[in-house]
């Protein structure tokens, strides 16, 4: 891999580009022997694009830069759902012939109009997740995961996830001597725990539901106590069978999966915000012990109780 090609377009996300630039546009550094790319920056139309965020690009290059590029970047961009169509046809061209072709956040739909999503697993920011997959129903959308390599086309999460893919290419390419080093001039982990899972807020008491709303209500004050199905019936006052259908009716999911849902949702409010233990957190919650606890909420939201705390705590360890 010695060429990297950068496709920008009108809107394009400053961050989106500077990513890429952090870890496929550095010099020669000898006290890190890291390799060096030929680095170009192109788009539709050479001259001025217009920025995302108050100020413009000036691009020298056109697209006919992806010809003979290994890798090929896309940056996101604000307008995502509409890509010029020269990207789309010169991102295809380059994907047939061979160069592995790399999106993240928004710029995954540059990928699916050019048709190399279908059959494909991908991701992107958890927020257009559900949006991409009906955009393209041949992609598989993986909303979890920071991000995915699937033949020659890697997809990265919102934002930082850009990082993470280009770090994860840089390592397969390269070998874990060059990313580590790579990540370490960037000051950031050369691979980063977890998945998006762990960046999803999911508030307590947004369950939409007709008849069985007070119900919700008085589930989610209680739920440090056990909650089998025929004592939410009978707080229902309906059989265990008629209650078990309504729930799913109203709720579209079953009355375990809704309370181990809200149990992780306070779960995650009290490790950000309580100096509880996870012991003392899981009792609070309902699940009884930190073993539980940690089992769903690792299969939840991809990380442990304690990694999440320490990513996103918000009291003051100083004090």
């Amino acid at each position: 891999m010695k060429n990297v090609a950068v496709v920008v377009q009108d809107g394009a996300e400053p961050f989106g580009l500077g990513s890429i630039c952090e870890v496929w546009a550095e010099p020669y550094h000898p006290e890190d022997d890291n390799p060096v790319f030929e680095f170009t920056v192109c788009t539709p139309d050479p001259g001025r694009v217009e920025g995302a965020s108050g100020f413009d690009l000036v691009v020298d290059h056109g697209l006919e830069a992806l010809e003979d590029a290994d890798l090929v970047c896309i940056v996101p961009k604000r307008d995502y759902r509409h890509n010029d169509p020269r990207v789309i046809d010169a991102v295809r061209a380059a994907a047939d012939r061979g160069a592995v072709i790399s999106a993240h956040c928004s710029g995954a739909w540059v990928l699916g109009d050019a048709g190399l999503l279908d059959g494909r697993e991908c991701t992107t920011h958890w927020r257009h997740a559900e949006e991409l997959a009906e955009a393209f129903p041949d992609a598989k959308v993986n909303p979890d995961v920071l991000y995915v390599m699937d033949g020659n086309v890697l997809t990265g999460a919102g934002s930082a996830g850009g990082i993470d893919a280009s770090l994860h290419l840089m390592r397969r390419t390269f070998g874990a001597r060059a990313a580590a080093t790579t990540a370490r001039r960037m000051v950031v982990p050369p691979h980063r725990d977890g998945g998006q899972a762990q960046f999803v807020r999911t508030p307590m008491g947004q369950t939409e539901a007709d008849t069985l709303a007070p119900l919700l209500a008085w589930a989610s004050e209680r739920l440090d106590e056990s909650m089998p199905v025929e004592r939410l019936a009978a707080q229902a006052h309906m059989s265990p069978r008629t209650f078990a259908r309504r729930f799913r009716d109203e709720t579209g999911t079953t009355p375990l999966q809704w309370l181990t849902g809200q149990r992780l949702a306070l779960a995650e409010e009290l490790l950000e915000n309580s100096s509880l233990s996870v012991e003392q957190i899981a009792t609070r919650v309902g699940f009884g012990n930190a073993a539980t606890l940690r089992h769903h909420f690792t299969a939840s939201r991809g990380t442990t109780p304690q990694a999440y705390r320490k990513t996103f705590t918000c009291l003051d360890e100083t004090a």
